[in-house]
């Protein structure tokens, strides 16, 4: 009798051990859930708990299986944003879209500064003659612009926070525009060898701006190229009409 409610308690205790306490929510049990036999115990009593272990072990199997896949919370999935590569300018580093975000002084000065470069072959060509004193002008004005040209490059070399630093390089690159300048003005007599050196004081000038002194403003860099194109062909319009009407 007394060996008999000894086992029936210890059903009883085993049965309330699987159990456990009552939870809150459901998918809670598959995480708590007990065994209805531990590992102690099947080293205790082998022969009669090997064989409810594997038992239950077999039926709980796919509670648990099912459960370990189970996922309660919600998945957020943040979508990264794509970094862009930095667009990388052109052969001439610059751009034109930073025009206008240059000084307004700057671009109205330089705007208007193509005034004495466009007038006279306009002139020439609404009177359809050539006017050798308007010729003279527009090369002394396009000779004072080249030189122009070379001394800002000198002046930018000078401070000594400036990138482009007062070497033998960027000081005698400065100084070339200024000597084809003076040249320009010894040929004056001859429209067409003069224009022609003003011509490539304009594109040498170009070129040191733009390729070899990456330093200036992408806004200055882009009104260079306006500027120095517009003057190119208006003395090529001079050379024209010289040819056309003289």
């Amino acid at each position: 009798m007394l060996s008999y409610m000894f086992r029936t308690t210890v059903a009883v205790q085993k049965v309330w051990h699987w159990a456990g306490p009552p939870q809150r929510c459901w998918t809670c049990c598959a995480s708590t859930a007990r065994l209805p036999f531990s590992e102690m115990d099947v080293r205790r009593d082998k022969p009669t708990a090997v064989l409810g272990f594997k038992r239950t072990l077999s039926h709980a199997a796919p509670f648990l299986v099912w459960s370990r896949h189970f996922h309660s919370s919600a998945v957020k999935q943040k979508k990264r944003p794509k970094l862009e590569p930095p667009r990388e300018l052109d052969l001439l580093r610059y751009d034109m879209k930073d025009l206008w975000k240059g000084p307004k002084p700057a671009l109205y000065l330089g705007f208007a500064g193509l005034i004495p470069f466009v007038a006279p072959p306009l002139l020439m060509a609404v009177t359809e003659s050539y006017s050798p004193e308007l010729a003279y002008a527009q090369l002394a004005y396009g000779a004072s612009i080249v030189s122009f040209l070379g001394g800002a490059r000198w002046g930018f070399a000078l401070p000594e926070s400036s990138p482009a630093k007062p070497d033998w390089i960027n000081l005698a690159n400065s100084v070339v525009p200024s000597l084809l300048a003076w040249v320009s003005m010894l040929m004056s007599d001859s429209i067409v060898p003069a224009a022609t050196m003003v011509i490539m004081g304009l594109g040498i000038s170009l070129h040191y701006d733009l390729s070899l002194l990456p330093t200036y403003p992408s806004w200055f860099k882009a009104l260079r190229s306006i500027l120095t194109t517009v003057a190119f062909f208006s003395l090529i319009g001079t050379l024209i009409i010289n040819g056309i009407y003289l």
